[in-house]
C-alpha cells in the first residue's frame, strides 16, 4: 500500500465519527466492545467494525480478560499518539506514533487473567 493511500484511509477512518469516538474513549481507559457500544451510542456490530477497521493500522490494541466465571471477553485500548503528515516533493510521508505499552502493566493483566 502506498503512503498516498494510506494517508487517505487513515484520514478517513479518523473522520468516521465512531472510529474516531473509539480512540477517544480508549484513550481514557480500556473498554470492552459493549462498553464502547454505549458510550459511543452504537450497536455492538458497529463497533467491532470500526474495531477491524482500527487495528489494521494498529491504531487499537486488544488484550483477553478473564472474569470471575471463568468467562472470557476483550477490552481494547488506543495505542494512537501521533499522527505526522507531511507533504514532500509532490508526495505525503505518513508517520505514525504509538504509546509504549508498560510492561509492568501487562504483566499484571495477564497475572490476574489467571486468578
Amino acid at each position: 500500500m502506498s503512503e498516498d493511500s494510506d494517508v487517505r484511509e487513515i484520514g478517513a477512518l479518523l473522520e468516521d465519527e465512531y472510529a474516531h469516538a473509539i480512540l477517544i474513549h480508549t484513550s481514557r481507559q480500556e473498554m470492552s466492545a459493549p462498553e464502547l457500544s454505549e458510550a459511543c451510542d452504537a450497536s455492538v456490530s458497529t463497533i467491532y467494525r470500526r474495531i477491524e477497521r482500527l487495528q489494521q493500522y494498529d491504531l487499537l490494541d486488544e488484550h483477553l480478560q478473564l472474569d470471575k466465571d471463568g468467562h472470557h471477553y476483550n477490552t481494547y485500548i488506543a495505542r494512537l499518539e501521533r499522527i505526522e503528515i507531511e507533504l514532500v516533493d509532490g508526495e505525503f510521508k505518513i508517520e505514525v506514533s504509538y504509546r509504549e505499552e508498560n510492561a509492568a502493566d501487562r504483566f499484571t493483566d495477564l497475572f490476574e487473567g489467571f486468578r
